[in-house]
């Protein structure tokens, strides 16, 4: 993947919360001083209110690992639940026993809840209820939240509850019944998208978390960064581990703003034009309504003109009929505009001829149609259209799907399925069959079409998948210490690449001499180096050693031109 491509040690940009790749910005320090603060004050409700994806469960997290070490804490992370169950989960973070004769009564559970709270007061500690995607909260479980509120002593609420949830949540507190819910809430913060300056520091935050010293994305792709995921950070992170697996695909050691919308457009599903683009269509559009509002005056004003100078130059006493002259020549016709030839019609912008390849193919661009002309190429013909990795294996070869790099096609060096989407955000299994410097071979349709590589990585976001003929009847990974036909195929390929004689007897066992060798076989293809023989060393090793009609890329580029 991109990761030792870039000189990352993990991925930066994954969706699941990690502390440490904790960004607080300034909003979220608040947002987080504003609970803390809360939860060391009188009881009753705090609300915490946040678009999709703007970090609030980064500060419930941050939350609960920066908590006092008198406060108890029980966090209810699936709201659709009954007021029974509601109560029950309480009791169950909280440690409170509750028989089981006593699970479906809410007095009983709100009793022995009480107990549990005045025990802890009287110990000096804090009990706080979290509930996270507090909007999907029901009325009835809602107003048990309520009556909660009102287990207090005589100078003190015993609880602490916090709602945590999207802003539909506001509106739900809003509701007439619910007024007195939302008269107890004594501490309101809503949560918003990081601006420019934050973004930026975001995206380089978890970059030098994974290990980058220097700046990947420049600052245009940074700048679209935030004008496409609207300062959300899990559209930043999808966005940006988007652009590096695009970058690592066409090789590229920078991720500038066209990629960053290339990569939004993935993750959308639709296409992106530069923010530049919205400036220009509108000073155009004000330049030519200028242009059209002044030549409109000046017609005016030779209209208004043209007929001062009739009016002066006729007769008073005259009138239309005095105006013709007997024998006099007829003024020549003139032809009105609309009779006059039509201009030139403006020719619209081609559409990107691979983009119209695969929007004109799409009926006949899905995976069976693929996988036929695939293994078609291997002199296998399949029988249906169900399971064609099942049908290669009965012809004795393996499928191999992988999310990589022209780098690695070419290693690999066999005809490959790629999944290209086109501008509309619809999917495409094409076969690639040739590839140089250069072009890429696809057959789209019932076409072979040599297409530009430039044009074809806009499409393409590395997912590919080949066809390769295994020498043996199982292939796995192989490792020191594994014995096996695998290993014997594995040690006399690697002997027969150097010019050695076959040996019979060669051993079965993977021992450290055969690790070498396979390190150095990694080493020269450009692999990752690690004496360990897996599916895509075996693949290569294969290619290297194939029958020279067998099925590749780059000879068949070579013949193509």
């Amino acid at each position: 993947m991109y990761t030792s491509f870039f000189g990352l040690s993990e991925k930066p940009f994954a969706i699941t919360p990690d502390p440490r790749y904790l960004y607080l910005s300034e909003r979220h320090a608040e947002a987080l001083a504003h609970l803390l603060y809360g939860i060391n004050e009188a009881g009753g409700f705090i609300q915490l209110t946040g678009e999709v994806g703007t970090g609030k469960t980064t500060v419930v997290r941050t939350l609960l690992s920066r908590l006092p070490r008198h406060a108890d804490v029980a966090v209810i992370m699936n709201p659709r639940i009954t007021p029974a169950e509601f109560l029950l989960t309480i009791c169950e973070e909280l440690g409170v026993s509750i028989a089981a004769a006593d699970r479906e009564s809410v007095k009983q559970m709100v009793d022995a809840l009480n107990r549990r709270l005045l025990d802890a007061h009287a110990e000096g500690r804090r009990v706080i209820v979290i509930v996270d995607e507090a909007q999907n909260l029901s009325a009835d479980v809602l107003e048990q939240v309520r009556l909660l509120t009102n287990l207090e002593t005589a100078t003190q609420k015993l609880l602490q509850i916090i709602l945590i949830g999207q802003p539909e949540l506001r509106d739900l507190l809003d509701r007439t019944e619910l007024r007195q819910l939302a008269q107890r809430i004594t501490g309101r913060y809503h949560l918003n998208p990081l601006d420019a300056a934050e973004t930026k520091g975001y995206v380089r935050h978890r970059l030098r978390v994974a290990g980058v010293t220097g700046d990947i994305f420049t600052a245009g792709a940074l700048s679209e960064i935030h004008r496409l995921s609207s300062g959300i950070p899990r559209v930043i992170n999808v966005c940006c581990d988007r652009a590096l697996l695009g970058a690592y695909t066409q090789e590229l050691r920078k991720i500038t703003a066209p990629l960053v919308r290339r990569a939004a457009g993935e993750v959308y599903g639709r296409r992106f034009a530069p923010a530049w683009l919205g400036w220009v269509v509108g000073g155009v559009a004000i330049a030519a309504l200028a242009i059209m509002i002044a030549g409109g005056w000046q017609l005016w004003l030779r209209d208004v003109r043209s007929t001062r100078v009739a009016v002066s130059a006729m007769p008073a006493a005259a009138t239309p009929a005095d105006t013709a002259v007997p024998g006099a020549p007829t003024a020549p016709s003139v032809t009105p505009l609309s009779a006059a030839p039509p201009s030139a019609a403006p020719v619209a912008p081609q559409t990107p001829p691979l983009n119209s390849l695969l929007e004109a193919n799409g009926a006949n661009s899905g995976d069976v149609q693929a996988y036929r002309r695939l293994l078609a190429l291997w002199g296998t013909t399949m029988s249906d259209d169900k399971n064609p990795c099942g049908q290669a294996s009965k012809a004795g070869l393996a499928c191999f799907d992988q999310r990589g790099s022209w780098a690695e096609l070419r290693m690999l060096n066999r005809p490959a399925i790629l999944t290209l989407t086109d501008d509309q955000g619809n999917k495409h299994r094409v076969l690639l069959t040739a590839l140089n410097d250069r072009f890429a071979t696809l057959v789209i349709g019932d076409h072979s079409e040599q297409v530009p590589l430039d044009d074809v990585s806009r499409s393409w976001f590395g997912d590919f998948t080949v066809v390769w003929k295994p020498k043996t009847r199982r292939p796995r990974q192989l490792s020191v210490g594994m014995s096996g036909e695998e290993v014997r195929w594995l040690r006399r390929s690697l002997n027969a690449l150097h010019g050695a004689p076959a040996d019979p007897a060669a051993g079965d066992l993977f021992d450290q001499d055969l690790a070498v060798a396979v390190e150095n076989f990694q080493r020269e293809h450009r692999l990752n180096v690690d004496g360990i023989a897996g599916i895509q060393t075996q693949m290569v090793l294969e290619t290297a050693l194939a029958d020279p009609d067998s099925p590749s890329l780059l000879q068949a580029a070579a013949r193509g031109g």
